[in-house]
């Protein structure tokens, strides 16, 4: 048979596993990976398809390139970190790495280098791949530890932000915290509490149809039936836990900068200042059971006006009648 169609037929091997390979099977499955490939994307954009999706940034997008957009201190010193030092030094890193492999395949081929070296150390060699990376590390780590201790050092009005300084070389002060709020991990979902006010709610995540039902989509796998409502503009102390009779999450919020454990048991402490309205997505960053994947976090930021509605009416009623005063539309 001609060499031309085996693309086409059965190539016969000795069937010694139970099953025969042939190249039409492997080009079956070629495109079978191809069309699920194709089908996952197209069924993610028809669920949304009619429906006006939520376009505040506090989320990942579809392509998006690297961390997302600041809108706290913190997560502005983490960008500047991650930009100022991390991106400059992998740069240099990669560059060197492609530069000893060109310098190897070129000079050191069969061709170009016949009669190989049999050598077995070199001291200078391997003090230099000690030392540097030692140089490297600290080069990293310094200043990451500013960064690192202001997210779990709450401003008291007059300590200035640390990781701001080292990296604008500004004298950045964020003022001491107005609103306390309590967010305790359960199984599988969050309760909050304004600790000032002991007013309590849980938070879950949409089920798809409820998703889909609200005028403005909210993204899918993070949209909550009760959000977290805070003041911009105002520094928020978090207070974080799990059940006592839980396991461990971990409430997280790229666009603020936050990740900290909720530990049965043990209550950690960080804070945020939004610097911008909207609503702003997370979830739980710790492998917790069967349903880790459908805790997302969701924390909407108003103007001080309606953050004062909001909580007045929460007071005299409940969160629904506290949620029906938000001017803001998901």
């Amino acid at each position: 048979m001609p060499h031309s169609c085996l693309s086409l037929t059965a190539i016969h091997q000795p069937n010694t596993g139970g099953y025969e390979v042939t190249a039409l099977t492997l080009k079956r499955l070629a495109l079978t990976a191809i069309g699920l490939m194709a089908a996952f994307p197209g069924a993610a954009m028809a669920q949304d398809a009619g429906a006006t999706l939520i376009q505040e940034g506090g989320y990942a997008h579809d392509g998006q390139l690297g961390l997302q957009r600041s809108v706290t201190p913190i997560m502005d010193s983490i960008v500047a970190f991650h930009d100022g030092v991390l991106m400059w030094t992998i740069t240099a890193i990669v560059l060197l790495v492609l530069a000893l492999l060109v310098i190897v395949v070129v000079r050191f081929n069969a061709k170009a280098n016949p009669v190989p070296s049999r050598f077995t150390h070199n001291t200078v060699v391997e003090v230099v791949w000690t030392v540097v990376p030692i140089i490297i590390l600290i080069v990293i780590a310094v200043p990451s530890f500013g960064v690192l201790a202001d997210q779990i050092t709450v401003p008291d009005g007059e300590r200035k932000y640390l990781g701001s300084n080292i990296f604008s070389f500004g004298e950045v002060e964020v003022p001491a915290p107005e609103v306390t709020v309590k967010a305790t991990g359960e199984q599988w979902f969050w309760t909050y509490e304004y600790v000032d006010q002991g007013l309590f709610f849980d938070s879950y995540m949409l089920n798809e149809e409820a998703r889909l039902a609200e005028e403005v989509v909210q993204p899918r796998l993070l949209a909550v039936d009760n959000e977290l409502v805070v003041p911009v503009g105002t520094t928020v102390r978090l207070q974080v836990t799990a059940a006592p009779t839980g396991v461990i999450h971990a409430f997280a919020l790229p666009s603020f900068g936050i990740k900290i454990d909720a530990v049965p048991g043990r209550l950690n402490e960080t804070w945020f200042n939004a610097e911008e309205t909207g609503m702003f997505y997370g979830q739980c960053s710790e492998l917790c059971g069967k349903d880790h994947a459908f805790m997302p976090i969701a924390i909407r930021v108003v103007e001080r006006e309606e953050y004062d509605a909001f909580i007045a009416a929460f007071e005299n009623g409940s969160y629904d009648d506290a949620q029906a005063t938000l001017v803001a539309a998901r």
